[in-house]
């Protein structure tokens, strides 16, 4: 895992409650234009990021990068589906699991590692059913209560 820079950390909070996170990847993302500068300023969302394979490779879907304010008229699409960058050992077996009946890629975590580049943190996840939520929420409760005490 690479070294991640303090500050620039765009969370996906509703995955965590919706999905149970199976196996865990960190992804380079290929960035166009003014991407780079609106995820510097945090200016990014992952709420209903997924992804998805084309032709061999991982795309990310819903990924919101808003339109950089300083830049000119050649901007970037906030919306487009971004490629990830992973070892072809990853994607093969990503690809594998996935094509499992109930098993999704979803996005966890955008961030700027030591390096400058901007890395996407994604996991291979199974959804929770409503009973599973229950638990989760539960389960949090008891350990708040404890750490009170």
């Amino acid at each position: 895992m690479a070294k991640e820079k303090q500050g620039i950390q765009i969370r996906n909070k509703r995955a965590s409650f919706d999905y149970e996170f199976l196996e865990e990847y960190d992804a380079g993302i290929v960035l166009v234009g003014t991407e780079i500068k609106s995820i510097r300023l945090g200016k990014a969302s992952l709420q209903d990021a997924y992804c998805y394979f084309s032709g061999g490779e991982l795309y990310v879907k819903g990924m919101n990068v808003a339109t950089y304010f300083w830049g000119s008229w050649n901007g970037h699409e906030p919306m487009r589906d971004r490629k990830l960058l992973l070892t072809r050992r990853e994607l093969r077996h990503l690809a594998a699991a996935v094509k499992q009946k109930g098993l999704t890629i979803v996005a966890v975590r955008l961030y700027v590692a030591a390096n400058g580049f901007a890395k996407l943190h994604i996991a291979l996840a199974k959804g929770k059913k409503e009973y599973d939520k229950r638990q989760t929420i539960k389960e949090k409760d008891i350990r708040r209560e404890m750490e009170r005490e």
